[in-house]
């Protein structure tokens, strides 16, 4: 009873943070090792619980996303779809040991992005060499179809070094990309039966509720408050799983 309770309190909350400044997967996935579930099973239901969040947040950017062609949508879901579904498979194949090993490493990875990704998008900006937007792009793909953490805000700085300046486009297309990487992982995960589904629709009820309430909480909250509960919440994980390997 208690780790249904520390579930849907973890889902709940991750959806609560997603809503208001991201970063919702550095509950779900830890708190899923703690209950019990290897890794790489956490991982892939940790994907399942947050994937909802990212279809409704791109409903929201509607109008934003139509100022783009049907072409660039087409061919930025296709290079997503690519990229998640190679990192979804990456993952399956990594032996679970190399995984609870590597597992630090991203979290640590994930938590400085998150931390400094505003100012990693404003050096990007000052640059004059922009990255190609498609590989680009595939390369974040294959990051977040093998560990879904810091997934928005690597793909909201490679939109950045693309040469992209619309915030609200970029945020969109965060979104959806997000969705579309997540679903052919997710897709990879059920077909290896590596998905926890009571687990991860538990969860993902509790996050959909969460991100409703998380919308009327971001008007009265300090987003500043709410990344450095993130950042220490990441760090704090990364210590447990650094000890832990």
């Amino acid at each position: 009873m208690l780790e249904w309770i520390v579930l849907i309190a973890a889902g709940y909350l991750a959806g609560v943070l997603n809503a208001i400044a991201g970063g919702g997967s550095f509950l779900t996935f830890p708190v899923l090792v703690w209950t019990g579930v290897p890794p790489i099973t956490a991982n892939a239901t940790s994907a399942v619980a947050v994937l909802p969040g990212y279809l409704g947040g791109a409903a929201g950017f509607k109008r934003e996303l139509s100022e783009m062609s049907r072409r660039q949508h087409v061919q930025m879901s296709v290079v997503g779809l690519a990229g998640g579904l190679c990192g979804g498979l990456l993952l399956l194949v990594t032996p679970a040991e190399l995984f609870s090993q590597v597992v630090p490493l991203l979290l640590l990875l994930a938590t400085l992005m998150f931390a400094f990704g505003q100012r990693l998008m404003g050096l990007i900006r000052k640059s004059d060499h922009p990255l190609p937007l498609l590989p680009g792009l595939f390369v974040v793909a294959v990051y977040g179809g093998y560990f879904n953490g810091g997934l928005g805000i690597m793909l909201l700085a490679m939109f950045a070094a693309a040469g992209m300046t619309s915030m609200l486009l970029m945020n969109g297309l965060k979104n959806w990309i997000s969705f579309v990487i997540s679903l052919i992982s997710v897709v990879a995960f059920a077909i290896a039966g590596k998905v926890l589904w009571v687990e991860a629709v538990v969860m993902m009820l509790a996050a959909t509720l969460g991100g409703y309430q998380g919308a009327a909480l971001s008007r009265l909250l300090p987003t500043l408050w709410v990344k450095a509960f993130v950042v220490f919440v990441g760090l704090v994980m990364t210590a447990i799983f650094f000890i832990r390997a």
